[in-house]
């Protein structure tokens, strides 16, 4: 038996492309083993009068969730109440896709007490997931699930 020559490659020189490759076949993977995925992405963000982004949030919704990988606030922004309101917008969008929870996760404490007063339950939490911060997996039910 012949074997054909192979290369392993590491960081860097692995294209970013390959990468891109991997995550979507292991997406794709999933959502096969999953059946029924009906996987959109979502988003929301915030301009100021000049057209500067001030706030923005992006996920997906799927199997009537909806997960939020990214939240975030201009830091000259904050403490305004924009990242609630922020939350409030890509929640409307999702209840209108008929979502009927929603998952978060951060690695800040006030961030997750932040939450926590916006109707979220912290379901997990992973002490010293990155050494100093505890992972907070959060959770919203607006309705029972099916």
């Amino acid at each position: 038996m012949i074997q054909s020559k192979r290369a392993w490659l590491r960081d860097a020189a692995v294209p970013a492309a390959d990468l891109a490759a991997i995550r979507e076949a292991v997406v794709l993977h999933g959502r096969q083993q999953a059946q029924g995925s009906d996987e959109q992405a979502i988003a929301c963000a915030l301009y100021d009068e000049d057209g500067a982004l001030l706030a923005g949030a992006w996920g997906r919704t799927e199997f009537q969730r909806l997960y939020i990988s990214y939240l975030w606030v201009r830091e000259d922004a904050r403490g305004q109440g924009l990242g609630g309101e922020l939350l409030r917008q890509i929640e409307a969008q999702a209840l209108a896709r008929g979502c009927v929870d929603a998952l978060i996760e951060t690695l800040l404490d006030e961030v997750a007490e932040i939450y926590e007063h916006l109707g979220y339950a912290c379901i997990a939490h992973v002490h010293d997931f990155v050494p100093g911060f505890t992972r907070h997996t959060l959770l919203k039910c607006w309705a029972a699930r099916d």
